[in-house]
């Protein structure tokens, strides 16, 4: 993919959160300001998002994760081949690309974006069996209906949960379109299972982790990627499986779903 040249200006995030970093994009001396979170842009530049996140920052989630996920599957002596995918917050296709080294029947990429797919159809043509832009908040009946026709029994969610990525409601309504008994695989940053964290998400994960609709397989912290400064973020990774239909009252009664 190309090179492109990217400046970290390590200097000018003391004390900026996660969510706030940026970069700088330099061509023929002309230097553009993006944010890490601004992946419409990012998409547009082939091979930008792989530069910044997995050459320069060390992102390992989209293997760790996976492997997590087809090590649960395995020890439940269950056929990863077989396995209906729907992956949430697809991107450019880095966590399909995992997915389909284990050879899974089906994955289909669902993002917010349409430079995501687009990207996703650029960079890694044919790792998708169908790609959606859609809102996961507000899903039209014709979208849904499409879905539903996948008999997805597992979904993928990495490196795009909470800082305003995907909302929780998002996030609930991808889990209830897999099948019961399906698989949910997903990371979120360590700090969202701390009780004195009282953001959607991790009021959201806390108590999912303990309630009816949720069977947890694994859950292992590891070094997601490097921040700016070159300090290890660690996140989550959790692999279990859907026992139940997330109703909405279990969202709407405890959490803000914008968050």
């Amino acid at each position: 993919m190309q090179r492109h040249r990217i400046e970290l200006p390590i200097s000018e995030h003391h004390q900026l959160t996660q969510n706030e970093a940026y970069f700088y994009l330099v061509n023929d001396e002309q230097r553009e300001k993006i944010m890490f979170h601004d992946y419409g842009r990012i998409y547009q530049s082939p091979g930008l998002y792989e530069q910044i996140f997995y050459d320069r920052l060390r992102c390992k989630s989209p293997t760790t994760v996976v492997d997590l996920l087809h090590k649960a599957v395995h020890n439940s002596n269950e056929n990863f081949t077989e396995m209906r995918v729907l992956d949430l917050g697809a991107g450019n296709g880095l966590v399909a690309e995992a997915i389909k080294k284990y050879g899974a029947s089906r994955i289909v990429g669902a993002d917010i974006i349409p430079e995501a797919e687009m990207a996703s159809y650029r960079d890694r043509p044919g790792v998708y069996d169908g790609y959606y832009v859609s809102d996961f908040t507000e899903l039209n009946a014709e979208t849904k209906s499409e879905l539903e026709d996948w008999a997805f029994d597992c979904l993928t969610t990495v490196a795009a949960l909470g800082f305003g990525d995907i909302p929780v409601m998002a996030f609930v309504n991808a889990i209830n379109l897999v099948k019961d008994d399906g698989w949910i695989a997903f990371n979120i940053k360590d700090s969202f299972l701390n009780p004195s964290d009282v953001s959607g998400f991790s009021k959201l994960i806390r108590r999912l982790l303990l309630s009816d609709y949720f069977d947890l397989h694994f859950i292992e912290r590891y070094r997601h990627r490097l921040s700016m400064e070159g300090v290890p973020l660690y996140y989550f990774a959790i692999v279990g499986k859907k026992k139940n239909s997330i109703p909405l009252h279990f969202v709407s009664e405890n959490f803000d779903n914008s968050q």
